[in-house]
């Protein structure tokens, strides 16, 4: 359904894309990430047909998006990361006179009603709608053709966890028979509505995967979190540097344990995720007559994989 292929993009000298390439087939929720500036938002607006590629081809449907601009733009919805509404109008009077200038029959704003869960609030100002109605309302526009893409730039920012909620189950919903894009620094939603993630980095596409195959590619490093008392640093470190898979041991600030004002908190840095390490390091600090505080095991995230992906001198 989408296809970019070496595709830039040149503000004057400077270069916001630089040859991206990737294709995104009909029914799939794809998570286009990347930190500030790094040139997710450009490539959006380039395939929705706002911004021109300095080079590089864009296809929508098979068909060059530059050959027939309006074609392109009549399978594309679009939701800005601020939906583009007029607070003083009534939804139900938004969302006519949007079908009207999109030559769709009126019908359609009772099908969107329901479908975005507008059907209560269709007779207030949408200047007096809360954000997460507010943005059901952009979801609405951003429908009313009948998109077969749906793009969408943070649609769950500034929203309450119960909002936030229902987007993104409104989302699933949408993406089951149409092609979404999801721009969203909300890594944790990512992993819950998308089932593949393209990173962009300084301009270049850093990773194109299944959120699977990227734990399974960067999320092999995990760590353990140890709290202990009644013992030196020196001799909590010894004790536990020669496991097998250790590769490291630092000290870490943790939270003051109340019954201990000298208890040591390091963090034990694997090598390897696949191996349970705990109850081996449970019994060495048992055996020693510590206290044990606390022994928790941390795996890499999303979060983690992303800044080791967009982060200077990372591998990829």
């Amino acid at each position: 359904m989408i296809e970019v292929s070496h595709v830039s993009r040149l503000f004057g000298n400077f270069r916001a894309v630089d040859d991206i390439s990737f294709s995104i087939p009909t029914g799939e929720i794809v998570g286009l990430l990347g930190p500030n500036g790094a040139g997710k938002t450009t490539t959006m607006r380039m395939i929705t047909g706002y911004l021109e590629p300095s080079a590089g081809t864009i296809k929508i449907d098979g068909k060059n998006i530059t050959d027939d601009i309006v074609a392109a733009k009549s399978k594309i919805g679009y939701m800005p990361e601020s939906a583009p509404l007029y607070p003083e109008m009534i939804v139900y009077d938004y969302l006519c006179y949007i079908a009207e200038m999109q030559g769709q029959p009126l019908e359609k704003v009772a099908k969107l009603a329901e479908e975005c869960g507008l059907k209560e609030v269709m007779h207030k100002n949408i200047g007096d709608l809360s954000r997460g109605n507010r943005q059901r309302v952009g979801l609405a526009h951003a429908l009313m053709s009948d998109p077969e893409i749906l793009i969408l730039d943070e649609p769950t920012g500034g929203l309450d966890p119960n909002q936030a909620s229902d987007v993104r189950n409104l989302i699933k919903e949408i993406g089951k028979t149409r092609t979404v894009i999801i721009s969203t620094h909300i890594l944790s939603e990512v992993e819950m509505m998308c089932s593949r993630v393209i990173i962009i980095s300084k301009g270049k596409k850093a990773a194109d995967n299944s959120t699977s195959e990227l734990k399974e590619q960067y999320g092999h490093k995990a760590s353990v979190l140890l709290t202990a008392g009644a013992c030196s640093e020196a001799e909590l470190i010894a004790s536990l540097q020669n496991i097998d898979c250790v590769s490291s041991i630092s000290k870490c600030v943790g939270e003051q344990i109340e019954s201990d004002k000298n208890a040591i908190s390091i963090a034990i840095n694997l090598n390897s995720d696949s191996k349970e390490i705990r109850p081996e390091i449970a019994k060495i600090i048992l055996e020693k007559g510590w206290n044990l505080y606390e022994l928790s095991m941390k795996k890499n995230s999303l979060e983690d994989i992303f800044h080791e992906i967009t982060t200077e001198g990372s591998k990829k």
